[in-house]
């Protein structure tokens, strides 16, 4: 295979990535190595954008088509997820095929997953090492991501929904433990990511809710042991990553002591997130991961959820997001602070839009002057209950004009220094339940809206009725860089209407021109 001077050196005899290189070779593989920490990194899950879809037998150009579809992308970093839960996608020998169980199939994804797989290996390839091979060959970085609550082939009676306790069970540890072994010396991938934050929604808990205090320690002791096998392997030092919650209330609840880990150099990255719920937030409050972050040397890099919208959130249909809507995402956590960007299951096959996406998100200068949609996301059920709210709703029961509630919101573009190529600044409001004789006032970091364009409409389309859509065109009242609050109040309503408003919906649009707005002097 060919290797590029981004790949690591696998000394250990006999593994599926052993490769054999000058000594010159390896000393630049070292140096590429230790670069910066800076990524941009795309996630595959082996499932349904891959396996579960090309019919069998796969043909080679399909086998490598996860990585073919990032070419010429600012993607330098694949990362791939190696199982669901109950089964591997590569011919583990110390862990269980995914359909091994199953057979014979009654779905017609797992049956195209297995007779895939075994058409490789019919051929003397491993369905692992043919997606390393490529993305080594395509000058990407690939990464093995493992979900925690997840262990194929073992005894069920430690799942915790057969009244075991999962990763509490030393022997749920153990098999974990091998397995990263496994992919982190007989595979030469860059290294391994742990994945705690897929449930709920994407795996089974990996802790009861009250087993995590006492097994806060040792999971980090867990780590710590990880960390240590995959770094010490033979030749380059491996990499590790872990998926964790946005909050650190949430880590903590999960047992994940992040901090700690940080203070110990467990981990070359972290990724916040929340897999239930895959809405597109630019607000995620991270910013206690990055601070807690500076001056170590383990990178955080923001995950771009890929929806707008979806059944989580209560939507009738997927929603995909714009290149605005992603880039204004993406300034915003390039301006906290984070060290690179994450995304992954975008609308697939991936068309225009979304390769215009990727091809942006690894270069600051593109993100920072386009277009920007920013978007305060609807979150679910399940994250506000595991305390990963949102700014939204905003449910004002009656009308009173002395209370005014607030709507935080972060913007990474500076209007004010742009402004001779900002071409309009828009704010999009949608107010349930409101009528246009109520007495609605607004106000952006202190300053009335009452004088700005505002162009009304029905909230829905669909539902008339239900309430108003606010359109302000903003001239004279702009938003700021960096942290802004938009107030509002409700100051009374026609006779003989009682009740309140809902906003529910609010999008900021900040649009560039070639030439100022105004004709000038």
């Amino acid at each position: 295979m060919t290797v590029s001077r981004r790949r690591f050196i696998q000394a250990a005899a006999g593994g599926a990535g052993t490769l054999g290189l000058s000594q010159a070779s390896e000393n630049r593989a070292g140096e590429d190595a230790v670069k910066r920490k800076q990524r941009t990194l795309y996630y595959n899950d082996a499932r349904h954008y891959y396996l579960y879809v090309f019919e069998p037998p796969i043909k080679l150009k399909e086998a490598r088509w996860p990585i073919d579809e990032l070419v010429g992308t600012t993607i330098d970093t694949f990362v791939y997820g190696v199982e669901r839960g109950d089964g591997l996608f590569y011919p583990s020998k110390t862990g269980m095929l995914f359909g091994a169980d199953k057979r014979p199939f009654t779905q017609s994804p797992y049956w195209r997953a297995w007779e895939n797989m075994q058409s490789l290996i019919a051929r003397g390839l491993d369905p692992l090492q043919v997606l390393i091979d490529h993305a080594h060959e395509k000058e990407m970085d690939f990464f093995a991501s493992v979900r925690m609550g997840s262990y194929g082939g073992m005894n069920p009676q430690f799942k915790i929904e057969s009244g075991g306790r999962a990763m509490a069970h030393q022997e749920v540890r153990d098999h974990q433990f091998v397995i990263f072994e496994e992919l982190s010396h007989q595979y030469n991938v860059e290294g391994v990511e742990l994945d705690f934050a897929a449930t709920p929604g994407g795996m089974a808990p990996y802790l009861r809710p009250e087993d995590a205090e006492e097994y806060t320690p040792v999971l980090t002791d867990y780590l710590r042991k990880i960390s240590a096998m995959v770094r010490s392997r033979p030749g380059i030092p491996g990499k590790v990553g872990v998926r964790v919650y946005p909050t650190e209330a949430m880590c903590l609840r999960g047992g994940l002591d992040v901090r700690r880990w940080l203070q110990e150099g467990l981990v070359d990255f972290l990724v916040p997130m929340f897999y239930v719920d895959f809405t597109l937030d630019c607000q995620m409050p991270i910013d206690w991961l990055i601070e807690a972050a500076q001056g170590t040397d383990t990178a955080v890099y923001a995950m771009l959820q890929p929806f707008l919208s979806g059944e989580s959130t209560g939507g009738d249909h997927t929603k995909y997001p714009s290149p605005a809507a992603m880039r204004a995402a993406a300034a915003n956590y390039l301006t906290r602070g984070v060290d690179g960007l994450y995304t992954w299951f975008m609308k697939w096959p991936l068309g225009d839009a979304e390769r215009r996406m990727l091809s942006e998100l690894g270069d600051t200068e593109l993100i920072n002057g386009g277009d920007k949609h920013y978007i305060l996301r609807t979150p679910s059920k399940e994250a506000v209950e595991m305390g990963y709210g949102s700014q939204l709703p905003v449910k004002i029961s009656e009308a009173n004009p002395d209370r005014r509630y607030s709507i935080p919101f972060f913007v990474a573009d500076d209007v004010e220094a742009s402004s001779d190529r900002v071409r309009q600044v828009r704010l999009l409001l949608d107010v349930y339940n409101l009528v246009t004789a109520d007495k609605l006032t607004i106000e952006l970091n202190g300053k009335s809206l009452a004088k700005e364009s505002c162009l009304r409409t029905y909230e829905s389309a669909v539902r008339p009725f239900r309430g108003q859509r606010l359109e302000f065109h903003l001239k004279k009242v702009r938003p700021r860089k960096g942290d802004n609050v938009l107030t509002v109040s409700l100051g009374g309503r026609p006779a003989g209407f009682a009740g309140g408003v809902s906003i529910n919906r609010f999008e900021l649009f900040i649009e560039y021109g070639p030439y100022p707005s105004t004709l000038g002097v």
